[in-house]
Order: structure tokens, then C-alpha cells, then sequence
């Protein structure tokens, strides 16, 4: 075992500090609209905080530990690649500002108001689907990541039975996730991912530290050079032997972040949480600069690891990893868990507690949102709008419990059964696809363009996710394990016998296929439908449709005007008069900071073009960009305390003395209605 009794008394610390807060914060929820999405009371840095540790979970640091270990350097080379796409996309608000215009609690919810009821409970099942397949896996990740880490024996004993220590791990992390959300919601989850967020880049940072005195950047590289021809950790250019996380991989991811935007609903309390659709943009500009640390840290981690694993002064630490690993059958865990290991033999004691509880506050930080969203919009969108009697609060939000404890308990038994054959990516990629490879073109088609019809959003979702469910047949079933069968019964069949032993597509390829026939459907199908255009300022509660309650949370009234045409450049990128000083301050920084990077990539990839770069101006590029982002993202730590505390008391003043609307429950009336209920 690697933990000291000081590492095991840190976590019980981080535990019982984490149980306290959401004791504290369970006792604002008081209706089904703080359950769901904290009455829309949330500010910039309390969502830009929760919402990134919400996202950043044990399974994604598992991830891009698997990632960053095949690629290196180069990986985030080509990251860059998709830069200006996020940087449109948040600066701009697009699809966040006009989704919480709209006041909708869930997305199906908004595609009852802009499409039908009907569409709206197709599109609640498929979302509900695709999202516990997808969560599956993270319960079991997250434990195995916790065992190999702390080097957990497979087994204990309990009462005299011999327990699976993967089966006890995974119980107590769910059984923990499913008290923090359905005690107080929405408000619990998010109150607590904003204090874990604070607790891990503190600790991220420190262990960046830790990293740079163990071992020196010269060591880093001369590990580094130790990758097989073609598959270089330093020169984006010398991978053409890198299959999965190659430049294919990040062209194809940067169309679909702008296809997906906001699709994904594993976070959607944090979606219709913001007090104003400004503040929601905000806390999209403040999102990068709040991850700065911790996405150093997990870009780093393995990349010390693999030179810790190369160089001949840690051999015998490496060969003890290695020997350990081997106890896996599991090939593709073995990859997943290499850094782990590995990363349990580097840190000191007391570290080793902080990044236990790092990983198990992630793991819980994400269980609790994925479990609220999955086990809420059950309820909301396919359960709910069957009812003909709109449930009490007090049932709706038991309901709403209950079905947060089935997706636990559905997860617990997926993680124990299913198998991992693929990157935690492509799994992510694929299954998610089951909802994204149509939800895309339904989204930004039902906010952005009238003409978009409710038979365009059945073409898109059906198309889409009828791809998506052919490729997990395929790839997990009848390649692995029906073609092998095939091959040996019919050996005179050449075709059959020519297929490869791995399906040719992968979870990202798939994901990318299922969203361009999508967007061909939903386009075709609503233009040969007959019926009128939507109304959007009815959707988007513009004009004499604005909501009083918005308008007065903006700093300027301007949701009680009609849209004006943009003319000034600062209209033209997207600056309105909502913004503060302060906010166009934070606004160009983050542009600068963006296009300097992009302008860095622009000229690397035209230069390498003519003049191939050497290895040599690729290890001081990094050392420089290495080094910036740690000076810029320390500071921006303390910054982001003390937003994300003054946020929290705002709203907790506010949740303590306002009047709850007992309607505000995610039923949508007949005027809110855009377009007639297709017959």
C-alpha cells in the first residue's frame, strides 16, 4: 500500500469537510426550481468553478493521462488547432446566451418549446440513453484509479466474507455522489464543486511543483526522445505512426465542439443556472483561465511519468510498475492505469493524501452532476410530460431522488459487467453520439434558424443516432467477438477473410459520421416542410415578450428592447452594453491570450511546411509555454477564490429570503409554445 496514515487522514479531512458543506447547502433547496437549477441564482465564477470540476472528474483525468502518454507534447500541439473555434464559441456566448434566454431548465424542455411534445420526450429518452451508457464506466474508473493509485489489495475482508475491493471502492464513491444530490440538488452539487475546484488546483498546483524539483527538464526530454520512431512526444510533426490521437483526431474533435456545444447534458443543472445569460457567457470566457493549473497538471503528469518509465537512472522503479501492471488481464486497463501506478511511486507522503482526495473529490464532483442530470431529465422529459396532473413539490422532488439513486444503482452494476475494449475517449465519443450525433443540428438549428422544422429535428435525431448505436453494435460486439467466429467457420470466404482484426473506425470517426448526416437531414427535412417560421422572439423572450426578472439582473435593461442590428466593432464582437468595465477587461485578455497561441500555431505549422522545425525548437517552445502557464495560472488562483466564495454568499443571501414560484417546474404551457404540435 502507498499511503502513509497522514495520506489516509488528509482524505478523511477532505471528506468530512466536503459532508459539512453539503449539509450547509442542502438546507436552501426549498422547490423543485433549487433542485433542478439553483432558481437561476448562480454568478460567473461560481459557475465557471463548479462547472469545471463538474467536468473534470477521475474518468477525465484517467483520459488524458491515457492520451498525454501516447502523444506527449505534440498532443496539445495540435489542440491548438481548435483555439479559435472555443474562442468564438465562448466569446460570443454561442448557443449558452440564447439557450438561457429561453429559460429552460432542461434542453428537452426547450425542444418542447421550439419543436413539440412530442419530439421533446423522443429527444428525453434518447438524452437519458445515451447519458447512463456514458456514465457507465465512470464509477468503475474512477475506483480502479483509486486502488492501482493508492495500491489497494484486490480484496478485504469484511464480516469474514472476502469483498472485491473494486466493487467496495466504487459502492462508497456512489454512495457518497447519490447523498450529495439528492439532498439538496442542484444548490448541494454546485456549492460543492465549487469548494472542491478551489481544493484541487491548489493541490495540482503543488504537485506541479513537486514535479519540477524531482526531476529536471533536461531529464523530461532526454525521456521524452525515448519514443519509437514516427511516434514523438515532442515534434507534432514526427507522428505518422500514432493512429488514435493524431491530427485527424483533433480536425474531426474541432468541428464537433462547435456541433456539440452545450449538447451535452451530463451538467445541465449548471446550463440553466445562471442568474443572467450574460453571467452564463462570462463564465464561459472565465472557464479557460479558471483550468489553466489543472490542465498543466494533467498535461504534465504523464509526460514526467513516461520519462520516469524511459530513463536508465529509474529502471528498477519502472520494471516494479511494469511487474505490477501485469497482474491486470486487461490490456487496455493496463494502459489506463500505467500513470497511476506509476505516479504512486513519485509522491512524497502528504501529497499522496492530497491527490487521493483530488481523485476522489473528482470522481465524486462528477457522479453527483451526471447522476442529478440523468436522474432529473428521466423525470422532466420522459416521465413528467405523460402525467396529465403536474406532480406537488414535495413529490416531484422525491421523484426526482428516486430516479437519481436507479441511475447509481445502474451504474454500479454497468461498471462491474462491461468490459473496456477502446480509449476512454473513443467510449465517450460514441456513446455519446447516441444523443450528440443529431443533437447538434437540433440545437443550433432551434436558437439559430426559424426555418428549422420538428420534422428536421426527428431526421437529425433518428439519423444520428441510429449511426451512433451501428458503430457500439459493431466495434464492441460483432468485431471483437462475432468476426473471429466468422473467420474460422468460413475460411473460404476471401472477403471475410480480409477484414482486419480491429474495426477501421474509431469512437471519434463514428461520432463525426453520425453528425454529418444529421445536419443533411435536419436541413433537407425542414426545408421541404410547408409549416411557418418559428417565432423567435417568443422563444428568446425578446420584446414584448421579455422576462422583468432578467432584465433587472442585467446591468443593463436591454432584454426589454428589441434586438438592434449590430454597427460598432465592439457590437461586432459580440461586446454589448451588459458588459462592465471589468468585463471588457477580462473579455481582451482572454483574446490576447488565445490569438497569441493561435498565432504561434498559424506560424509553427506554416514554417514546418517549407523549413522542418528540429527537435531542438520544439523542446524550448515547450519549456516556454510550460512556463508561462504556470506564472499566469497561479495567479489566476487566487483570483478565482475569491470569486467563487463572493459568488456563493450572493446566492446564498438571496436563496434564504426570496419567494419560491411552485409553478417554476419545467412544464411548458401552451404560449410558451414557438410552432404548432406536429399531427
Amino acid at each position: 500500500m502507498n499511503m502513509h496514515m497522514l495520506d489516509w487522514a488528509i482524505l478523511l479531512g477532505a471528506l468530512g469537510l466536503l459532508a459539512f458543506i453539503c449539509w450547509w447547502a442542502s438546507r436552501l433547496t426549498k422547490s423543485v426550481a433549487d433542485f433542478l437549477a439553483a432558481n437561476r441564482l448562480a454568478g460567473r465564477y461560481l459557475l465557471a468553478v463548479g462547472q469545471g470540476m463538474a467536468g473534470l472528474g477521475a474518468i477525465t483525468i484517467a483520459a488524458n493521462f491515457e492520451k498525454y502518454y501516447q502523444a506527449g507534447f505534440a498532443a496539445s500541439w495540435w489542440v491548438q488547432m481548435v483555439v479559435p473555434i472555443t474562442l468564438i464559441i465562448t466569446l460570443t456566448g454561442f448557443v449558452i446566451y440564447r439557450y438561457r434566454e429561453t429559460r429552460a431548465m432542461t434542453m428537452a424542455q426547450f425542444f418542447e418549446m421550439r419543436y413539440s411534445k412530442r419530439f421533446r420526450i423522443f429527444a428525453g429518452m434518447l438524452t437519458w440513453l445515451s447519458g447512463i451508457l456514458n456514465y457507465g464506466i465512470f464509477p468503475a474508473v474512477s475506483a480502479r484509479f483509486l486502488i492501482y493509485f493508492t495500491g489497494l489489495p484486490s480484496t478485504v475482508e469484511v464480516a469474514g466474507f472476502s469483498v472485491s475491493t473494486f466493487a467496495l471502492v466504487m459502492g462508497i464513491l456512489l454512495t457518497v455522489a447519490v447523498c450529495m444530490a439528492v439532498f439538496g440538488g442542484q444548490i448541494s452539487i454546485m456549492v460543492t464543486d465549487m469548494v472542491q475546484g478551489q481544493f484541487v488546483v491548489i493541490v495540482m498546483l503543488l504537485i506541479l511543483a513537486i514535479l519540477f524539483y524531482h526531476m529536471s527538464w533536461g531529464d523530461v526530454i532526454a525521456g521524452l526522445h525515448e519514443s519509437p520512431e514516427g511516434k514523438s512526444k515532442v515534434n507534432p510533426f514526427d507522428q505518422d505512426k500514432v493512429t488514435d490521437f493524431n491530427l485527424w483526431y483533433f480536425m474531426m474533435m474541432g468541428v464537433l465542439n462547435i456541433y456539440g456545444t452545450r449538447a451535452w447534458q451530463g451538467s445541465q443543472g449548471y446550463n440553466a443556472a445562471a442568474i443572467t445569460p450574460h453571467e452564463a457567457r462570462m463564465a464561459g470566457i472565465l472557464g479557460d483561465f479558471r483550468g489553466m493549473i489543472t490542465n498543466l497538471a494533467i498535461l504534465m503528469v504523464p509526460i514526467y511519468v513516461f520519462a520516469y518509465m524511459h530513463l536508465p537512472q529509474f529502471s528498477s522503479e519502472a520494471a516494479q510498475v511494469m511487474d505490477n501492471l501485469g497482474g491486470i488481464d486487461n490490456p487496455q486497463i493496463q494502459k489506463q492505469m500505467l500513470v497511476p501506478m506509476a505516479l504512486g511511486d513519485i509522491l512524497p507522503v502528504g501529497l499522496m493524501g492530497l491527490f487521493a482526495a483530488v481523485v476522489i473529490l473528482s470522481a465524486v464532483s462528477t457522479d453527483n452532476t451526471y447522476l442529478h442530470s440523468w436522474g432529473s431529465i428521466f423525470i422532466q422529459d420522459v416521465v413528467h410530460p405523460f402525467l396529465k396532473k403536474p406532480l406537488s413539490q414535495r413529490a416531484h422532488m422525491w421523484a426526482l431522488r428516486l430516479s437519481i439513486v436507479s441511475v447509481a444503482v445502474f451504474a454500479f452494476i454497468w461498471g462491474l459487467v462491461f468490459p473496456i475494449h477502446e480509449y476512454i475517449y473513443m467510449y465517450f465519443q460514441i456513446t455519446g453520439a447516441i444523443y450528440l450525433g443529431g443533437a447538434g443540428a437540433v440545437i443550433i438549428g432551434g436558437l439559430y434558424w426559424k426555418r428549422g422544422t420538428a420534422g428536421g429535428a426527428w431526421a437529425a435525431m433518428i439519423c444520428g443516432s441510429t449511426i451512433a448505436v451501428v458503430g457500439i453494435v459493431v466495434r464492441n460486439i460483432m468485431w471483437p467477438y462475432w468476426l473471429p467466429e466468422w473467420k474460422a467457420r468460413y475460411v473460404d470466404v476471401a472477403l471475410l477473410q480480409q477484414l482486419p482484426e480491429k474495426f477501421p473506425l474509431n469512437g471519434m470517426q463514428m461520432s463525426f459520421l453520425a453528425a454529418c448526416v444529421a445536419i443533411i437531414a435536419y436541413v433537407v427535412a425542414s426545408l421541404l416542410s410547408k409549416r411557418k417560421p418559428a417565432d423567435m422572439d417568443r422563444l428568446l423572450h425578446r420584446g414584448k415578450y421579455a422576462v422583468q426578472a432578467d432584465a433587472a439582473n442585467d446591468a443593463f435593461p436591454a432584454a426589454l428592447e428589441a434586438p438592434r442590428p449590430r454597427r460598432t466593432l465592439m457590437q461586432r464582437l459580440g461586446i454589448g452594453p451588459e458588459f462592465t468595465r471589468g468585463d471588457k477587461v477580462i473579455y481582451f485578455f482572454k483574446l490576447g491570450w488565445a490569438l497569441f497561441f493561435v498565432f504561434v500555431f498559424v506560424l509553427g505549422t506554416s514554417v514546418n511546411l517549407f523549413w522542418p522545425i528540429p527537435d531542438s525548437v520544439w523542446e524550448k517552445w515547450w519549456a516556454f509555454k510550460t512556463g508561462i502557464v504556470f506564472v499566469v495560472g497561479a495567479l489566476t488562483v487566487v483570483w478565482f477564490l475569491w470569486g467563487g466564495f463572493r459568488d456563493l454568499f450572493r446566492m446564498s443571501a438571496a436563496l434564504k429570503t426570496m419567494e419560491r414560484d411552485v409553478t417554476d417546474d419545467g412544464t411548458v404551457s401552451a404560449e410558451e409554445h414557438v410552432q404548432e404540435e406536429v399531427k
